[in-house]
């Protein structure tokens, strides 16, 4: 694999996040430049979509959704190569939900539509891509969470024990043991807060900021297959 850069500001991520992300998605992404941080850019968008979950009585609006979940792109572009598996799924699966957010309302619609259709672990549908998703989600919030935990923790500690917890169990021994060996091309620590143009003591502030703000909505996504006797063990 290749090396990692030694910097990679807001607008370099944000260019090769444009190049694997729809027009729409894109353009969402595009919108921030030169606004924010990417972290900010980031936990505004979790927090403003929470309140419009509230807003609407407790539904999560699959348009909105989607345009935010674009934005976390730009998080995984910051670890280079190690996690290009990834953004690569990521990226392809918040796609098709920006395409279904023209025909469906909420999430709760999509579920509900491929339970129907008898569809919902089925390759390509929403409701399969919605998982995964929510597991790229689940494991940015999952290292981040590694990386506060101790003062000093490596960004290879901190990834590979979030890999562990969140996508490890769903991936076949081939790609684990990839992904073991791309974790060496990681940036470390200090390159990774360089990359996303935050300070030591501003990195924590909105690291906790997305934690904070995506624990919701990834549990309104879990309790949305639970509810409906869906498990999450795929």
């Amino acid at each position: 694999m290749l090396g990692f850069r030694t910097q990679m500001p807001w607008s370099s991520a944000q260019e090769e996040s444009q190049g694997q992300l729809c027009e729409g998605a894109a353009a969402v992404v595009a919108a921030r430049q030169g606004m924010e941080t990417p972290l900010t850019a980031v936990a505004e968008a979790f927090e403003e979509l929470a309140r419009g979950m509230d807003a609407d009585g407790g539904e999560l609006r699959l348009a909105p959704f989607s345009d935010t979940c674009a934005l976390v792109s730009v998080l995984f572009s910051s670890l280079g190569m190690a996690f290009r598996f990834a953004e690569i799924e990521y990226v392809t699966k918040v796609n098709d939900l920006i395409g279904a957010g023209k025909s469906y309302r909420t999430l709760s619609d999509i579920l509900d539509k491929d339970i129907e259709n008898d569809s919902v672990k089925k390759q390509g549908s929403h409701s399969r891509n919605l998982r995964r998703v929510r597991l790229g989600l689940g494991l940015i919030k999952a290292l981040f969470e590694q990386f506060l935990t101790t003062e000093g923790c490596s960004l290879y500690d901190a990834a590979t024990t979030a890999y562990g917890q969140v996508c490890a169990p769903f991936h076949s021994w081939a790609i684990r043991k990839a992904v073991g060996a791309g974790m060496y091309t990681l940036p470390s620590r200090e390159q990774l807060i360089v990359r996303l143009n935050e300070t030591d003591c501003s990195v924590q502030k909105e690291m906790r900021r997305y934690i904070d703000a995506s624990s919701p909505i990834i549990e309104y996504i879990d309790n949305l297959f639970l509810s409906r006797n869906i498990s999450l063990d795929w």
